[in-house]
This record gives structure tokens, sequence and C-alpha cells, in this order.
């Protein structure tokens, strides 16, 4: 059973950066894409963005395309979230997640079958 570990979230100010890091255990990284997602109170948890097995395709939620990255280093099994020009709507745990394929194809929480334990991010106002 992989385990993923986060890490990297906090506190920020409306317009501020930050980078999550999602370390997964294994070998065989590479042959599974990964995904972040997010929940904030009182809602569902939804898609942010996600990464092929070979780092080579992307996608992104609209509501964060254009401010963040998702990429990963295949050496170090660990997956990164930059997060740009961070709004309140922001405000959430994020998780990542990994798909049972080395392929994107979805963006539905339930064809991830690994997900970590969160890390928090509250941008404020």
């Amino acid at each position: 059973q992989v385990q993923l570990v986060e890490s990297g979230g906090g506190l920020v100010q409306v317009g501020g950066s930050l980078r999550l890091s999602c370390a997964a255990s294994g070998r065989t990284f590479s042959t599974y894409a990964m995904g972040w997602f997010r929940q904030a109170p009182g809602k569902e948890r939804e898609f942010v963005a996600a990464i092929s097995g070979s780092g080579g395709s992307t996608t992104y939620a609209d509501s964060v395309k254009g401010r963040f990255t998702v990429s990963r280093d295949n050496d170090k099994n660990t997956v990164y979230l930059q997060m740009n020009s961070l709004k309140a709507d922001d405000t959430a745990i994020y998780y990542c997640a990994r798909r049972g394929t080395r392929f994107l194809g979805t963006t539905r929480v339930a064809d991830f079958e690994s997900w970590g334990q969160g890390t928090q991010v509250t941008v404020s106002s």
C-alpha cells in the first residue's frame, strides 16, 4: 500500500504563494498519474490539478488555471503544487492522490485510489 505524505501548507496572505509537496513511498512512482484535490469546510472534495506518470501531461481546474502549476520529480518520488496569486477561496485542506494508471483521463475523486492525509492552506484577506 502506497503512503502519500503532503507538506508545505500554511497561512499566507491574499496574493501570496505556497508550494505543496507530496512524497510517495514505493519504487514505481513514475507509473502512476498523480492528482491534487482540495476540500473547504462544508464543501465536497474537488479536483485541482493532475499530472501523468511521465510528467508530460497536466490538467487543471478552471478555478486555478494560470495560477497553479503541478509538477513531479520521479527520481525523488515527489509531486508538487506551486500556488501563486492565492485567493481567499483557495483556503482548504489540500490532498494528493494517486491513480491506478500512468495516464490522466479523469478528474473524479472516485478514480484516484490512494490518498494522503492532507495539508491545510489558509489564505487571509
